[in-house]
C-alpha cells in the first residue's frame, strides 16, 4: 500500500511540465551527437574520403571540447544566467549541426563537430542547473527520473537513428535531422523558461583556474582517446597525459588559492564522492554503447539499420528504470536504489560476456539488454541525485558541469582500458582461432571488464549519499 503523501505523489512543481519537457529535450540532444555518428563512421569516410586517423576526430573533436569546457560552461551558467548561457549553447550547438550537415571536407566536418562539443558544454550544465533551481523536494526527484531517462535513451537512439538515416538518407542526414529539434528548442526556451535574476557583482571568473583546469581536461581526454590507437608508450600520449596531471595539481593549488574559484572546496566535500562514482559509470556507459553495436556488426553480422533497431529494448528499459527511479528511493533510500542498481547492470553485463561468436540476439542479447537497461536507468537518476545533493542554488551551474565533466572523463577512461583489455584478448586468440571467434573473445573481454567497474562502482557507491539523504 502506498502510504506516501500528495506533496510526495506529485509529478512535478508547480513550475509545471512544460519547462522540464524543454530542458529534457536540450539534454537529450547533447547524448544524442555524442552516439549518433557511431555508425555512421563508415559512410562518413567513404564520402568524405578521409583517413582513419581523421575519421576518428569526428568523435574525437566533439569529446574533447564538450569534456574540457563543462566545468567553464557551468560557471559561466551561474555567474552570467542560466537561461542566457542555455540560449547561446543552443545557438552554437544549432549552427554547428548545419555546418557539419553541409560539410564539404573533413576539415569543415571536423572543425563543426569541435563547434558542437562548445554548444554542448554550455547548454548542458546549463539546462541541468535550471532544473535543479525551477524544481524542488519530490518534484526533483521526478524531474531527475525524467533527465534520465532522456539521458540514457538519447544513447540508444543516437545508434538507432545513425543506423536508419545512414541506410536511408546518408550520413549528412544524420546531423541535418537533429537540426529542427535543436531550432525548436531554441524557439521554445524563451517562452517556458524564467528570464534570469540580476547578475550578482561580488563574484568575478577564475580566469587562471578556468585556462588550467581546461587545458588539462584537453589535455587528458586526448591522451586517453588516442593512447589506444598510437600506443600508450608514444611520446604525444605520454607527453599529453602527464602534462593533464601536472595542469590538474596546478589546477588544484590555484584553487586552493583562489579569492573566487572556479571548483569552491565546498562542492567537492558535498559532492565529490558522487563524481568520484560518476567517473566508473561513465567508464561502463561509454564503452557499452562502443562495444555493443561493434560486436553485433563485425561479429553476428549485423547490418547497420539491426544493430541500431537491437538497441530498442534496451532504450525501453533505461526509459522505464530511470522513470520510476525516484520510487524506490523514496521508500527504501537513495544509497539502496543506486546499488541495486549498479548491481543489475554488473550482472547484466557480466551475462553478457557469455555470448559468442554464434549468439542469437533473443538468447544471447535481450536479456541482458533488459538487465544492462534496468541497471543503467537507475543508476544514472540516483547518481545524478547524489551529485547534486546539498548544492545551492548559487552553485547549481557548477554542480551541473561537474557531473558532466566527470562522467565524460570516465567515458574517455574507461574505453581506453577496456579497448586495451579487448585488443590483448583478441590478440591471444587469434593464433589459435577464426578471427570471429578471436574478435568474439575480444568484445567479451571488454563486456566483462565493464562488469568489474561496474562492480568497483557498487562498491564504492556505499558511502556516496551523506546522512539522512541515503534514507529518503
Amino acid at each position: 500500500m502506498d502510504t506516501s503523501s500528495p506533496a510526495t505523489r506529485a509529478p512535478v512543481s508547480r513550475v509545471g511540465v512544460g519547462p522540464l519537457a524543454v530542458l529534457a529535450t536540450a539534454q537529450f540532444l547533447v547524448v544524442l551527437s555524442t552516439s549518433i555518428v557511431n555508425v555512421a563512421l563508415p559512410a562518413i569516410r567513404s564520402g568524405l574520403g578521409m583517413s582513419p586517423a581523421a575519421l576518428s576526430w569526428v568523435v574525437n573533436a566533439y569529446l574533447l571540447a564538450f569534456g574540457a569546457l563543462l566545468l567553464p560552461g557551468g560557471r559561466a551558467a551561474d555567474l552570467f544566467g542560466r537561461r542566457r548561457v542555455l540560449l547561446t549553447g543552443l545557438t552554437v550547438f544549432a549552427l554547428a549541426t548545419l555546418t557539419a550537415g553541409l560539410a564539404p571536407s573533413a576539415a569543415t566536418l571536423i572543425a563543426a563537430r569541435a563547434a558542437q562539443g562548445v554548444g554542448a558544454a554550455l547548454l548542458a550544465p546549463a539546462a541541468l542547473s535550471l532544473l535543479l533551481v525551477m524544481y524542488q523536494g519530490p518534484a526533483r526527484g521526478t524531474a531527475l527520473g525524467v533527465w534520465g531517462a532522456v539521458s540514457g535513451a538519447g544513447g540508444a537512439a543516437g545508434v538507432l537513428l545513425s543506423g536508419v538515416l545512414t541506410q536511408v538518407s546518408g550520413w549528412r542526414a544524420v546531423f541535418i535531422a537533429t537540426l529542427p529539434v535543436a531550432l525548436v528548442v531554441l524557439a521554445v526556451v524563451p517562452r517556458l523558461v524564467p528570464p534570469d535574476a540580476a547578475r550578482s557583482t561580488g563574484t568575478r571568473i577564475d580566469l587562471p583556474g578556468t585556462a588550467t583546469v581546461t587545458a588539462a581536461l584537453v589535455a587528458l581526454t586526448y591522451g586517453l582517446a588516442m593512447g589506444g590507437r598510437s600506443g600508450w608508450t608514444s611520446p604525444a600520449i605520454v607527453g599529453a597525459l602527464t602534462a593533464g596531471v601536472i595542469l590538474l595539481g596546478a589546477f588544484w593549488w590555484i584553487e586552493r588559492r583562489s579569492p573566487d574559484p572556479l571548483v569552491p572546496p565546498r562542492i567537492l566535500r558535498a559532492v565529490g564522492r558522487a563524481n568520484l562514482v560518476m567517473i566508473l559509470l561513465g567508464a561502463v556507459w561509454v564503452g557499452l554503447f562502443y562495444y555493443l553495436p561493434l560486436y553485433q556488426q563485425q561479429v553476428l553480422g549485423y547490418g547497420p539499420l539491426l544493430a541500431g533497431l537491437t538497441q530498442l529494448p534496451m532504450a525501453a528499459a533505461i526509459t522505464l528504470a530511470s522513470a520510476l527511479a525516484p520510487r524506490p528511493a523514496r521508500r527504501y533510500g537513495h544509497r539502496a536504489t543506486l546499488v541495486t542498481g549498479l548491481v543489475l547492470l554488473t550482472g547484466g553485463l557480466a551475462w553478457l560476456a557469455q555470448a559468442g561468436a554464434g549468439a542469437g540476439f533473443a538468447t544471447g542479447i535481450l536479456g541482458p539488454s533488459l538487465l544492462i537497461g534496468a541497471g543503467l536507468g537507475t543508476a544514472f537518476v540516483e547518481l545524478t541525485t547524489a551529485s547534486t545533493d546539498g548544492v545551492t542554488g548559487r552553485d547549481a551551474g557548477l554542480a551541473g558541469g561537474l557531473v558532466n565533466t566527470t562522467r565524460q572523463i570516465g567515458g574517455a577512461l574507461g574505453l581506453a582500458i577496456l579497448t586495451a583489455v579487448a585488443t590483448a584478448r583478441t590478440d591471444r586468440v587469434t593464433a589459435h582461432a577464426s578471427a570471429s571467434h578471436a574478435l568474439a573473445a575480444g568484445h567479451r573481454a571488454a563486456f566483462l571488464g565493464a562488469a568489474l567497474i561496474a562492480a568497483l562502482a557498487a562498491v564504492l557507491s556505499q558511502t556516496t549519499f551523506r546522512g539522512a539523504s541515503a534514507e529518503r
